[in-house]
């Protein structure tokens, strides 16, 4: 940090600063305004803004707000006479790093600038560790350093060479798409094109030559001829996300495609020949829709070769930390914001809440807390009600309201069991003697509660 721009309108101050820095070594330039300071900096390109807070026309408040809104990256400190003190203030809370009193002794200006320069260095080191962590926990376009993730990017480069069938489950918002796409970026196919789907939100009429394509005529709007997805997809990957909610009637066709490998277009005649691998999703135990005859029995086990199951965000929390400064830095860069971090106060909310809605309701959570921040931390009051008023999840429960002591107890229950998992990491027959209950109970309560392996 040896590039400074001092900014008065006094000339003997310029002088003075000038002559005084120099002689410890660094490169000067002068400016008599905040209109010149603005020029001076796209061409000089400092380290260091050092700015009297009162100025004719535009103040240093004006200048720091300014250079800020421009995202300049130099060091912005203020000067202020006595009885400025407050202006000063004013201008460190819109980011300036610190303010000197005037008149000053030459050594505490040289001293700030240490100071200032010790302080940068500093935080060039924490984003070069940050930086480094998020590379070491970074699986393709997955973030997490949790054991229950580090164990899915393991089985993911086991089978992402292989072309079976995988069922990836979890709960909304846990990033099955994105599991989808690194077995895709992992394997050879990587190469041909990865197709995405939702079953679930495309009518059921449409859906069938969204999926196969259709002949010219083969119904009323069907003008020319279509290809569909699996056709698009050859040589690549087909996600199909939500398979849960794909109908009966396809689901007997997708079947023969996983078996023949071909298809057919609406009001075609002939099947045509594919190479795609089936990567499907889906919330629902598929499981018991099979038994309730919502899905097809001999679809569930041809889908089911591989099932890979995604821990919902409250049961892997080690990656909330990483993904909080993750999302912070993103959204710098996407939306133009500036903040520079959480509070300790706000994480600890951030960590402490249940995410229901996981990965994306954080992701969404931060970015319209950095949206409305008025500060360049984020704090608490940033954050949604629902978030602020954080519980331990039975607590939130006995809070609910509900009266019903079984449907209480279940949901209690259900929790210390997911606490017992997660704790154990995954081993039901450790988990079973934490909660002091039998193993074969505990196997009955987890597929009573549908809860995947952690």
């Amino acid at each position: 940090m040896r590039r400074v721009l001092v900014v008065d309108d006094e000339e003997n101050i310029r002088l003075v600063l000038r002559t005084l820095l120099k002689k410890h070594g660094y490169e000067v330039e002068v400016a008599d305004s905040a209109a010149t300071a603005l020029e001076l900096v796209a061409s000089f390109g400092p380290d260091v803004v050092l700015t009297d807070v009162r100025m004719p026309k535009q103040s240093g408040l004006d200048l720091v707000a300014a250079l800020r809104a421009k995202q300049c990256p130099a060091t912005l400190i203020v000067m202020s006479a006595f009885g400025n003190v407050d202006l000063a203030i004013e201008a460190m809370k819109a980011g300036a790093y610190d303010y000197i009193s005037k008149p000053f002794k030459p050594d505490e200006i040289v001293l700030t600038l240490k100071k200032a320069e010790e302080r940068e260095s500093l935080r060039r080191e924490n984003r070069a560790l940050k930086e480094q962590l998020r590379n070491e926990s970074r699986f393709e376009s997955i973030l997490a350093k949790s054991p229950e993730m580090v164990e899915i990017f393991r089985t993911i480069t086991k089978v992402a060479e292989f072309k079976t069938t995988v069922l990836v489950v979890g709960e909304s918002g846990v990033g099955k798409e994105l599991v989808a796409r690194a077995i895709h970026s992992r394997s050879s196919r990587r190469t041909g094109a990865f197709v995405a789907i939702n079953c679930g939100a495309i009518p059921e009429n449409l859906l069938e030559s969204e999926l196969f394509g259709h002949r010219r005529g083969a119904f009323t709007d069907a003008s020319s001829d279509r290809r569909g997805l699996f056709e698009e997809a050859n040589g690549g990957s087909l996600f199909l996300d939500e398979i849960g909610e794909l109908p009966l009637s396809l689901q007997v066709k997708l079947l023969r495609v996983l078996q023949e490998d071909t298809i057919r277009r609406l009001g075609d005649t002939r099947d045509i020949k594919v190479d795609v691998r089936i990567i499907a999703a889906t919330h629902r135990n598929l499981a018991d829709e099979a038994k309730a005859g919502r899905f097809r029995e001999d679809l569930y086990y041809r889908v089911n070769v591989l099932l890979l199951a995604i821990p919902p965000l409250r049961a892997r929390r080690g990656d909330i930390d990483l993904l909080i400064d993750h999302f912070v830095t993103r959204n710098n860069e996407r939306l133009g914001t500036q903040i520079r971090g959480v509070s300790e106060e706000a994480r600890r909310m951030l960590m402490a809440y249940g995410w229901p809605g996981n990965v994306r309701e954080l992701e969404n959570t931060l970015e319209r807390a950095m949206v409305l921040a008025e500060h360049d931390v984020l704090e608490p009051s940033d954050l949604p009600e629902r978030v602020r008023d954080t519980m331990d999840p039975v607590q939130a429960q006995l809070a609910t309201g509900e009266l019903s002591i079984k449907k209480t107890t279940a949901a209690i229950e259900e929790i210390l069991i997911r606490r017992a998992l997660q704790k154990t990491h995954g081993n039901r027959t450790r988990a079973a003697e934490v909660l002091e209950i039998s193993h074969r109970a505990l196997l009955y309560k987890i597929k009573d509660y549908k809860i995947f392996d952690p």
